[in-house]
């Protein structure tokens, strides 16, 4: 049962990093390192987090810009 809910919190995960990257794709955004995280992902049960990296001055300024 834990493993199918594992799957399950993995599946979604990589379901909402698509989705993100999708659209900072269409603000024209993209954050090169976004993705997951692997070491959330090595523990027995993953509890996947969302690891959105390391961008530009330029790319922080135009995300904020779109987030306001």
């Amino acid at each position: 049962m834990e493993s199918r809910h594992s799957a399950h919190c993995v599946e979604e995960a990589e379901e909402t990093v698509k989705e993100l990257r999708s659209a900072l794709l269409m603000a024209g955004i993209t954050l090169p390192s976004l993705g997951l995280d692997p070491v959330s992902l090595a523990r027995e049960a993953p509890c996947p987090l969302v690891e959105l990296g390391r961008c530009s001055v330029e790319t922080a300024q135009r995300l904020a810009a779109v987030l306001r």
